[in-house]
């Protein structure tokens, strides 16, 4: 019900990652991606083994992302936009989760994901970082194969339950 007041607020925070400077910040931006040609082989592979391939894109998926603390380069520091009412002058805020624009969010989400699907059984394939493979056996009827671009995934199954 609409009652004219403000009932939701909404903050879009800009991070400027492009003025990183070479030499100085651009260590940790890199992020595993698989090759093109591993899209490629997944759609041939699900073509001829006449299996189910899905393409998910994961919605708000950099502050899904565990914060990094070891390893990369993480603190990251931004100040308000223009127009935004600041307490004091000169002040700079953390960032507490990844975001997108932040060259390291990327690589915060490749490490969850990594994370989490070796939680639930899977082992990564040995030539792509980003691509993880289950086999069949236990609950799981068929072999589950999932190749992830970033915050997009590819999935490949013969079963869909």
């Amino acid at each position: 019900m609409k009652t004219g007041k403000i009932t939701k607020f909404k903050v879009r925070m800009v991070v400027q990652g492009h003025k990183m400077q070479e030499g100085i910040d651009f260590e940790d931006s890199f992020t595993p991606v698989p090759h093109t040609t591993v899209g490629r082989l997944m759609m041939l592979t699900a073509a001829a083994d006449n299996l189910h391939l899905h393409s998910i894109n994961m919605t708000q998926a950099f502050i899904q992302a565990d914060k990094i603390s070891e390893g990369v380069n993480w603190c990251t520091f931004i100040t308000l936009p223009p127009g935004c009412k600041e307490d004091e002058e000169g002040v700079v805020y953390e960032v507490l989760l990844p975001l997108y624009g932040i060259p390291s969010s990327a690589w915060a989400l490749a490490l969850t994901l990594d994370r989490w699907f070796k939680e639930k059984g899977f082992s990564s394939v040995g030539f792509e970082d980003s691509v993880w493979s289950r086999p069949a056996g236990g609950c799981y009827a068929s072999q589950i194969t999932v190749s992830a671009h970033i915050n997009d995934l590819l999935i490949a199954t013969a079963d869909l339950k």
